[in-house]
């Protein structure tokens, strides 16, 4: 895999979890990724994180509304 330093907001996929995330930084040697749904960042070694796909963008969408959804249907949005 080619190492290649991921600018903060872009989706990328962890290839060593199998998660999909958002760049939040770099500290020292990992790239800080949070969930496309929210919730705690993880470091990701940056020589295992590539660009999302285009499905994989898809796939986070859906995710991303899902988690929207049930929190605004739990009433915490109104």
């Amino acid at each position: 895999m080619t190492e290649e330093r991921q600018r903060a907001g872009d989706l990328v996929l962890d290839t060593q979890s199998n998660k999909l995330g958002y760049v939040m930084g770099q500290e020292g040697l990992y790239v800080q990724l949070r969930p496309v749904a929210g919730g705690r960042e993880w470091d990701a070694d940056p020589a295992r994180v590539r660009p999302a796909t285009n499905d994989e963008r898809r796939r986070a969408l859906e995710e991303r509304n899902r988690a929207l959804n049930a929190a605004s249907s739990g009433g915490i949005f109104g």
